[in-house]
């Protein structure tokens, strides 16, 4: 599980993921130029701030790149159902498939895919069971790093001493006020709307709910038993180490579930 490719043929899902991946691209490389080089051969930070800056933007575009070619839990066409199980299963009525309950079909990507949360245009993927991590991954870093451009666009004229202009490249000198009023933009931007998706995320993880059983309010059942926070998060993480949750570089070890647990849409 979640060591398939999983490739999407979208277009529009290619727009939205290249749009991404360009913000994330123009402040990699213009503000390292633009603000902290410059800064540090200078002496006004350190070699660290360089290195954590570089940190995030690592694995931010690594969360993304997996979380679009990870396999988001897509059913085979013909499952093997365990007899101690048949009872969990149901039929998908626009595929006519058997697939666990809290499946969904995914009317774009045309299959059903385990405990499906939403269909991402941003990532041309669906959000399921096995690539969920990752997606949350991506919502955390990518939130970090735009708060860090922020913060480096703020101090870089506020706070910074100011930087001697002959030293720099003839580009950046003549458009520096150009290029960092577009990174403080993006920033903005990025930070808004991913903070907003982020927090959905994880009360959907805290109350056990996908978006899509949200909005179809199936999840009222009261007498359902509820989970704490720390199973739920090691069952999407799909491992007991903390540490582990937040490192995009490795793969997802699926936790058992007792059934009893489940819900459908």
């Amino acid at each position: 599980m979640g060591r398939r490719i999983h490739f999407v043929v979208d277009p529009q899902g290619w727009c939205c993921m290249g749009l991404i991946i360009f913000v994330w691209l123009y402040n990699t490389i213009f503000i390292p130029k633009v603000i902290l080089f410059p800064h540090y051969e200078e002496g006004h930070i350190s070699v660290l701030a360089i290195l954590c800056y570089y940190f995030c933007s690592l694995f931010c575009i690594a969360s993304l790149l997996r979380a679009s070619v990870a396999d988001p839990g897509k059913l085979p066409e013909n499952p093997k159902i365990p007899i101690t199980e048949r009872e969990y299963w149901e039929l998908c009525n626009k595929c006519h498939m058997m697939r666990p309950k809290r499946s969904h079909h995914c009317s774009r990507c045309g299959h059903c895919v385990r405990r499906m949360d939403h269909h991402c245009p941003w990532i041309n993927n669906c959000v399921g069971e096995d690539n969920h991590w990752l997606f949350l991954q991506l919502c955390f870093y990518t939130q970090i790093l735009s708060s860090y451009t922020l913060i480096l666009d703020f101090c870089h004229y506020y706070y910074f001493l100011p930087l001697k202009k002959e030293n720099w490249d003839v580009f950046v000198f003549r458009h520096e006020l150009a290029l960092l009023r577009i990174s403080a933009f993006m920033g903005i931007i990025m930070l808004g709307g991913i903070s907003g998706l982020f927090y959905t995320q994880l009360m959907g993880i805290f109350t056990d709910t996908t978006s899509i059983e949200k909005m179809s309010n199936c999840c009222e059942d009261i007498s359902r038993p509820r989970k704490p926070w720390q199973q739920t998060f090691s069952e999407v993480f799909g491992t007991h180490w903390k540490i582990l949750w937040f490192i995009p570089f490795r793969q997802r070890q699926p936790l058992r579930v007792p059934y009893h647990f489940a819900n459908h849409v």
